[in-house]
């Protein structure tokens, strides 16, 4: 479980790093850039999912601390 973590958290600093380079280098008017931050938005979404998936599950032990 941590490996997948891990691997959705790489491919979106991967994917803000091409919408980085998209955003410096391409002149057709940044839809490639576009492209790559709706992954990124998609591999957030999936991560959270991940995360509280894995958090039902028991992967993710809690705190303990009580919430207000």
């Amino acid at each position: 479980m941590q490996w997948s973590v891990l691997f959705v958290f790489l491919g979106i600093v991967l994917a803000l790093g091409v919408a980085l380079f998209f955003l410096l280098k391409d002149q057709s008017g940044g839809a490639r850039m576009a492209y790559a931050l709706a992954v990124r938005v998609g591999l957030s979404i999936a991560l959270f999912l991940l995360v509280l998936l894995a958090h039902f599950a028991g992967y993710l032990p809690g705190t303990g601390v009580a919430w207000y």
